[in-house]
């Protein structure tokens, strides 16, 4: 019954057409799809009033039994054709693998639905194989920081909005791959829309996220791959005045990744616009013009000497060697050293 990497899009139309699996294992690092599937199935497969006898939302602890678990699975539905079972936080049950007792012969009126967060169960135990028979397996993956953009234009497309390519690049960089808490400040931003407007701007980002269109991550990644020097240290004198909103850390991850990018890409066997993307994984043309931007700036030796100077930096902000700098000494450094 299992399908090989399923999305939670092909489970949610699968439910939507009443084609229920009685168990779903939603595992992963990537809690908002578990989240999703989760709601939805709580949502739509019983009636309001099926769901006070016969839905079941259990929290697990470590003090949670797998045998309560299977006892509540084994319950029949009262007045209703399938009762629901949500175990959530399963990742604390301390001997979930004997589930797989449980899942070699589900109840057919159960819907059983486990969310494993923060990892995946082991593919090697009884669990999975015993679930991939009868139900199924998705796997919640984190997405990479080059999938962010697509994922911003596809969840407000849902909601018939567009985003300008600028504003859309702000938030990928300022709120990063925290989906629960990307959906957030979309639903805030459509929210805010004012009538008859339906395209986000960058204006509407800084005055309801609270993130400047002007100093933001995404500025100094550009400015560094154009190597414009007076626009990067603008906004890293401006970082030093509002070090909570621009931790030094998360800025020197994404510089980390932006130049881990660019060296993928002097390995891409296809120099060319679809060869480089398909190596960088990218969705969309323009989100390769600032690599191929700065690889005109910075060389392969450069690029790999900026690499390991991150990797100095970030392990300076974290207290090795840092002797009586501050944070904003480190950064400033850090700057110059990348620009010249």
């Amino acid at each position: 019954m299992a399908k090989e990497n399923i999305t939670h899009r092909e489970i949610v139309e699968q439910v939507r057409k009443q084609q229920y699996a009685p168990i779903y294992l939603l595992m992963g690092e990537e809690a908002y799809y578990i989240d999703r599937i989760s709601e939805y199935i709580a949502d739509n497969v019983l009636t309001k009033d099926e769901q006070d006898f016969n839905q079941t939302i259990i929290y697990c602890t470590r003090e949670t039994a797998v045998g309560d678990v299977i006892n509540c699975a084994r319950r029949y539905p009262m007045m209703a054709k399938y009762q629901v079972v949500i175990v959530k936080e399963a990742q604390n049950l301390l001997k979930i693998d004997e589930l797989a007792v449980y899942a070699q012969n589900p109840l057919k009126t159960t819907i059983l639905v486990i969310c494993y967060k923060n990892g995946s169960v082991d593919r090697r135990k009884k669990l999975v194989p015993s679930i991939e028979k009868v139900g199924v397996v998705f796997e919640s993956k984190k997405l990479k920081d080059g999938m962010l953009p697509q994922f911003i234009a596809d969840y407000l497309r849902r909601k018939q909005v567009s985003i300008e390519e600028r504003a859309c690049q702000i938030m990928a960089e300022s709120v990063g791959a925290d989906l629960n808490r990307m959906a957030g400040e979309l639903d805030k931003l459509v929210l805010a829309l004012p009538t008859g407007q339906t395209r986000i701007t960058p204006d509407m980002v800084e005055k309801n996220v609270g993130i400047s269109k002007e100093f933001n991550l995404w500025e100094l990644r550009t400015a560094i791959a154009n190597r414009d020097i007076a626009k990067a240290n603008k906004i890293i004198y401006h970082f030093d005045q509002n070090p909570k909103a621009n931790s030094p850390v998360a800025t020197v991850a994404m510089l980390f990744n932006f130049f881990a990018q660019i060296m993928q890409a002097y390995y891409s066997p296809d120099r060319s616009e679809q060869g480089m993307m398909r190596h960088l994984e990218l969705r969309q043309s323009w989100q390769l013009r600032e690599y191929t931007t700065a690889m005109r700036h910075y060389n392969a030796m450069k690029t790999m000497q900026i690499i390991g100077k991150l990797r100095e930096t970030d392990a300076r902000l974290k207290g090795i060697n840092r002797g009586n700098l501050t944070d904003a000494d480190i950064m400033h450094e850090l700057i110059f050293y990348i620009l010249h």
